[in-house]
């Protein structure tokens, strides 16, 4: 027997009924959105054909299976040998799905060139990227096939740069010391943004010198001012089995002075580049009697000062600039100017590290000092001892004492303890410094096995900067004592012309940098407080 649903229960049920069914038709249909796509573009042909030789074409089509486009292209596309006039690449700031290269140069004859593309070309969807394709052609009948490969380095720093331009340079009749300033290099690769090595690649047999430049102009010509250098001595021989390494440097400039500039009201600015070490810097014009004349050095800008008191009646004057076999002579207007005033100020306030000493700093030359207006007490009221140490060129006063664990100081100084060559005299000063307890801080011992002394050993931050250095001269087990807890990076640079400094190369003096060393077991020394921290490292001499 059948039932039969009539009235309100048959119509709920024909309404749910009608509503499973569209919920069911509409979830069939909802998409899933299918897997990432994760393939690089392929390419599907070229015209003319990678490798062609005996090129002669003003254009090349290289077409893909999917939409491309071009990512960083000025970075990353690296022409070898490099054009005078730019190739026009495309596309760029759209998708497209070949790649177009408009040569714009006359090119030479019986030549290979090959262009880089690095990692700029990629998908347009997901960004995959097609890496390190090279298209190679001939103007010639062959395609040159020889290679050199190697290395790049910092020669002081752990981390190495990156896009570092390495090139060869053909050694001909045209080919002396100045080439790598003004011309670019026959051949030329880049070690892109994650490797150290290289590979220059179709070249042909012959002699060539090997540089890599951190190229910041892009113009493939060495800047000393702006660029750092790394070069292999003397000349290579392709082919050779042979594979480079090349340490990358920042050279100090020649000696530079530059115009001078009205700094303040009896203070004559001398912006320079390069190392002012021992610079003398003297008027032509004869001075009054009784003239005062310092030169001081800027703490944060390669500029120095010289001061004069009292003011000169002068409209103009040459200032000479001498320092061995240096030599020059600049022209001074002398213009309206501030009239300088004397601040005293401490450097390092607040807690002193137990390895500096209490600093004061002039804004105007120090010119006279008297001892017996300045004091220095400690927490209990009590004098301390204290020498002072000048510094004419920086314009400070250090003042060395024995500093006691945890303490606190205050050095008073009355009316006229300082008097600076405008005849200026300081108003009363105080400043207070302190120590912190030991047990706050931490200590390292370094043990330098195979040690070829003298060395200088530093505990650096990640960016390279020292924070603390030790000379070791005399033992090869340095102490680094009451240091602030932090992760420090330990760094060993062989003083092989025993100056107590790091020195960078030189390429017209065909000298390399100073040898360093970095801790190979630890990525970072973690210092912690009250803590000793031993360290065995052994060096290759």
């Amino acid at each position: 027997m059948k039932t039969i649903m009539r009235g309100p229960a048959f119509r709920f049920f024909c309404v749910l009924s009608l509503t499973l069914l569209i919920v069911a038709c509409a979830s069939r249909g909802r998409p899933s959105g299918g897997e990432k796509d994760t393939e690089p573009p392929v390419i599907v042909r070229s015209d003319p054909e990678n490798f062609t030789t005996n090129f002669n074409k003003d254009e090349i089509r290289i077409y893909f299976n999917e939409y491309i486009k071009l990512k960083d292209i000025r970075k990353q596309l690296i022409v070898s040998p490099p054009m005078d006039n730019d190739p026009i690449i495309s596309p760029q700031g759209s998708a497209g799905k070949y790649i177009s290269i408009k040569i714009t140069d006359t090119l030479a004859p019986n030549t290979t060139y090959a262009f880089n593309f690095g990692q700029s070309i990629v998908d347009n969807n997901e960004e995959n990227p097609f890496s390190y394709y090279r298209y190679v052609f001939s103007t010639g009948p062959t395609i040159d096939s020889l290679s050199v490969t190697g290395a790049v380095l910092d020669a002081l720093e752990r981390q190495p740069e990156t896009f570092i331009t390495v090139g060869l340079y053909e050694v001909d009749s045209t080919f002396n010391d100045s080439t790598i300033y003004k011309q670019k290099p026959k051949y030329i690769t880049n070690t892109l943004d994650s490797l150290t090595t290289f590979s220059i690649e179709n070249i042909k047999a012959g002699t060539y010198k090997l540089v890599a430049l951190k190229d910041n102009n892009g113009n493939y010509t060495f800047e000393p001012k702006t660029d750092k250098i790394g070069f292999v001595e003397g000349y290579i021989e392709v082919p050779k089995d042979t594979n480079y390494l090349i340490k990358l440097f920042k050279e100090v400039p020649k000696l530079k002075v530059l115009r001078p500039f009205q700094a303040g009201e009896q203070r004559v600015g001398f912006p320079f580049e390069g190392n002012p070490e021992g610079l003398k810097i003297s008027m032509l014009d004869a001075l009054p009697e009784g003239t005062k004349t310092r030169i001081t050095k800027d703490r944060d800008k390669d500029s120095l000062y010289y001061w004069y008191h009292p003011k000169l009646e002068l409209d103009s004057t040459f200032f000479k600039l001498e320092r061995g076999t240096f030599v020059d002579t600049l022209k001074h207007k002398f213009r309206p100017a501030e009239k300088d005033s004397l601040t005293i100020t401490m450097l390092t306030p607040g807690n002193l590290p137990y390895q500096k000493n209490m600093t004061l700093a002039g804004s105007t030359p120090f010119d006279l000092l008297d001892r017996s207006k300045i004091t220095l007490i400690d927490k209990d009221s009590v004098a301390v001892a204290f020498t002072i140490e000048e510094d004419s060129l920086l314009n400070t006063y250090q003042f060395p004492i024995e500093l006691k664990e945890d303490e606190r100081y205050a050095m008073s100084i009355l009316p006229g303890a300082f008097e600076d060559i405008l005849g200026t005299q300081n108003d009363t000063l105080n400043f207070n410094f302190r120590t912190r307890k030991k047990s706050e801080l931490g200590n390292i011992r370094v043990s330098l096995i195979n040690a070829k002394l003298p060395l200088i050993v530093q505990l650096t931050d990640e960016q390279g900067k020292v924070l603390y250095e030790k000379y070791a001269e005399t033992s090869p087990v340095v102490d680094f004592t009451n240091i602030e807890p932090k992760q420090y990076q330990l760094r060993v640079i062989f003083d092989e012309n025993k100056n107590g400094k790091y020195d960078p190369g030189s390429f017209l003096l065909n000298t390399q940098p100073e040898r360093t060393s970095y801790h190979p077991v630890l990525e970072d020394t973690n210092v912690r407080a009250n803590f000793d921290y031993n360290i065995s490292l052994t060096l290759e001499n």
